[in-house]
């Protein structure tokens, strides 16, 4: 490199190695730096580096002075602390819908938002979560088109999947052309993380509402040239308080239901609702409350999962739905 180029990369090259090697408790000395410089290839004089270190405060990159025998000169690690770092990761390592492969590649990733703490870090990363991970690879691909769709107000097109007894790829095939996979069309509004997993949630034109699909069950996603449909449902739409409405992601109709139970179910009540529902003293240490809620026989077994201590008392439809799912599972044993 020539002696002019390398003048003028030489502020960069202080700032990285500043900037990845120091912090405020692990300061580097004028001859360090001086030293790693010539590793680097740049020769440097004291003059030139104080020089140079003036000219980075001047123009917004902050490298701290500590006066001793020899000055020492550290930049403040505005970086991840090890706490926040290690709940990201342990994020990952829990997240099904990341691949085995993916993992690993992510964790390291991650460590590096620690800065100069990244070895301690990766010392301290000994949860072992036991999570069975997903295999589908293009998930990472079908969360940036999705992103990108919603962003530029965009249609998305997939085809959608199912597993088989083998764990082989069943695609969802056209009822009118036996064989032919079926192209999904749909205008994305949103990417959820629930129940371990990712779903798009997406208004679907044919059907006028809005539905959800399992990212990792799509596939060939693309962001098309075709611009979202306008739709008052679509508008109307709000996510938290259909994602409350939900079972484990299942849909259904929705109704308003009443529920009666012991006071002692309240937390699980308000891990399922949040804490703005409101809740009615019924007396002899019951409570009451009303919410809206998709019926599906996930949100039957939730119920019923509560045994004595929760009960749907209206609609009367949804109290007949109760005693029916009852009947089936029962009719098992």
């Amino acid at each position: 490199m020539k002696s002019e180029h390398k003048k003028r990369i030489r502020p960069l090259l202080l700032w990285e190695i500043l900037k990845n090697e120091s912090d405020e408790d692990h300061p580097m000395t004028t001859d360090g730096i001086l030293k790693r410089l010539a590793e680097k290839g740049i020769e440097c004089d004291r003059r030139t580096l104080y020089s140079d270190i003036e000219l980075l405060n001047a123009s917004g990159y902050e490298v701290m002075k500590r006066r001793s025998v020899s000055n020492e000169y550290y930049v403040v690690d505005r970086s991840f602390d090890v706490p926040e770092v290690l709940i990201l990761m342990d994020a990952v390592q829990a997240a099904s819908f990341i691949t085995e492969k993916k993992t690993p590649v992510l964790i390291d990733k991650i460590a590096q938002l620690a800065g100069t703490q990244k070895a301690e870090v990766l010392k301290h990363n000994i949860v072992q979560f036991g999570t069975v991970k997903g295999t589908n690879e293009g998930i990472y691909y079908s969360v940036s088109e999705i992103a990108q769709a919603i962003i530029n107000k965009r249609k998305v097109g997939f085809y959608y999947f199912d597993y088989n007894i083998k764990h082989q790829r069943q695609y969802r095939m056209r009822t009118s052309v036996p064989g032919e996979r079926r192209w999904y069309v749909v205008n994305p509004v949103a990417t959820v993380f629930k129940d371990d997993k990712y779903y798009l949630f997406c208004y679907n034109d044919y059907h006028g509402t809005v539905v959800q699909y399992r990212v990792d069950k799509m596939d060939e996603v693309r962001m098309l040239d075709d611009p979202i449909t306008p739709s008052k449902e679509r508008a109307d739409f709000d996510l938290s308080r259909h994602q409350r409405s939900l079972m484990s992601m299942f849909g259904g109709e929705t109704e308003r239901v009443t529920f009666v139970g012991s006071a002692s179910v309240l937390d699980a009540i308000y891990d399922k609702f949040g804490d703005g529902i409101k809740i009615r003293e019924a007396g002899d240490n019951q409570i009451e409350f009303s919410v809206e809620v998709q019926i599906s026989n996930p949100f039957l077994a939730w119920v019923c999962g509560f045994g004595e201590s929760l009960k749907v008392v209206a609609p009367q439809k949804v109290v007949e739905r109760i005693k029916e799912h009852i009947q089936q599972v029962s009719r098992n044993y």
